[in-house]
């Protein structure tokens, strides 16, 4: 395994355990639909800054611009939490019969699912080397 991939995903897991925690929070005050936008927004900030420093080499871009790409890439992961995270709570574990603790379980299977697609679009897109013309 790539060692700057382990990185990715080490930093993503503890990204992953303030998202998890933070929507626990959330959820204690907002429907969990909504609270996992929001925790997905904590989450993100975390990965942002553990992704810049331990991860990737620097761009050569400045901050706000990795940002900026940071969160077009993340945004395409939110989806796909949300998705993942929402549709197994509100449908495939209802039908299955999963009743313990099937919102926590959907989050957690929901911010796994986007690893592979993230690592790439961040390697490539938020931290690559600009290319010259």
């Amino acid at each position: 395994m790539n060692s700057e991939f382990t990185r990715f995903v080490l930093a993503g897991g503890f990204a992953a355990l303030f998202n998890i925690f933070s929507r626990l929070a959330f959820s204690m005050v907002m429907p969990f639909e909504a609270a996992v936008v929001l925790a997905y927004l904590v989450g993100m900030a975390t990965a942002f800054a553990l992704t810049r420093r331990f991860v990737f080499e620097r761009s050569q871009r400045h901050i706000a611009h990795e940002m900026a790409r940071f969160t077009l890439v993340n945004l395409l992961a939110l989806a796909q939490v949300w998705l993942v995270s929402v549709g197994l709570a509100d449908w495939l574990f209802p039908r299955i019969g999963l009743t313990w603790n099937a919102d926590l379980v959907a989050h957690i299977v929901g911010v796994m699912s986007p690893i592979g697609t993230s690592f790439l679009g961040h390697k490539r897109f938020t931290f690559g080397s600009p290319r010259k013309i």
